[in-house]
């Protein structure tokens, strides 16, 4: 085996076991793959926990998904995987997982467009929302078309998120930013308001991109129900004190019934 086929092979097993130890994936969900060349791909196997990965479970498979090394069976999301690799030639791996407050969002039929992260903004700029397909069949990316060309990261509706990169490291990372992403909207949702940039602002931290070798010309929306300038405008509707009170009155009664 190639020094560069076994490090590659690590680093699959090494995201792998961080997207189980952070709870992207449970039992044995999820998939990862890594482009190899022009015509082949490194992807992890079906029924195989992502926390507990060997070399010897790794697959390559052509652009076609005909096994050409390895004893297992590939990812059931396999067409997917290759499908963004024809899409893309400067997409060089591809991440699927279930992180909770991002899966959250997508079950719940809300997109991550929203401009209120300088980070996100700069790397992603939006995370759309995929409509439902059946996975490990063609319809489970074929919404995803409209989108690649211009995202790194997708919500699946019902179903999950997935990120590109130019490399394994790079996809993942990008996991990690769309989860910590929804689980900040999700805490601001709670709080009862949100603060958005102005078209401005969001035109200047574009302009970074450039420098971060971000490609995706992907926005996002800068104004959004519940949501408020940074510098001016309304603010979303908090509940008064009285009307608080007169719901967690009525709750306690009828628990006490």
């Amino acid at each position: 085996m190639s020094s560069g086929l076994y490090s590659l092979k690590n680093d699959l097993i090494e995201v792998g076991k961080r997207i189980y130890a952070k709870g992207y994936v449970a039992s044995n969900d999820g998939n990862i793959s890594v482009r190899l060349d022009e015509q082949k791909i490194l992807i992890t196997p079906s029924g195989v926990s992502k926390g507990f990965m060997k070399q010897s479970d790794m697959l390559i498979v052509n652009l076609d998904g005909i096994v050409l090394s390895g004893d297992k069976k590939p990812s059931s999301e396999l067409p997917m995987h290759l499908q963004i690799y024809k899409e893309r030639p400067d997409v060089n791996s591809v991440c699927h997982a279930h992180p909770v407050y991002a899966t959250g969002f997508a079950v719940a039929g809300i997109p991550l467009d929203m401009c209120v992260l300088p980070e996100v903004i700069v790397s992603l700029g939006t995370v759309p929302l995929v409509e439902y397909g059946a996975p490990g069949t063609n319809e489970y990316f074929k919404s995803m078309l409209e989108y690649l060309k211009d995202h790194d990261a997708f919500l699946l509706a019902n179903h999950g998120v997935v990120t590109v990169g130019k490399d394994i490291l790079g996809a993942y990372h990008k996991m990690e930013t769309v989860e910590h992403f929804a689980n900040i909207v999700f805490v601001s949702l709670q709080i009862g308001k949100m603060k958005t940039f102005s078209r401005e602002q969001i035109e200047k931290l574009i302009s970074q991109r450039e420098k971060f070798g971000v490609t995706t010309k992907a926005t996002c929306v800068s104004e959004k129900k519940n949501s408020e300038s940074l510098n001016n405008g309304p603010k979303a509707e908090i509940p008064s004190k009285e009307l608080i009170k007169k719901i967690t009155d009525e709750v306690l009664g009828q628990i006490r019934k």
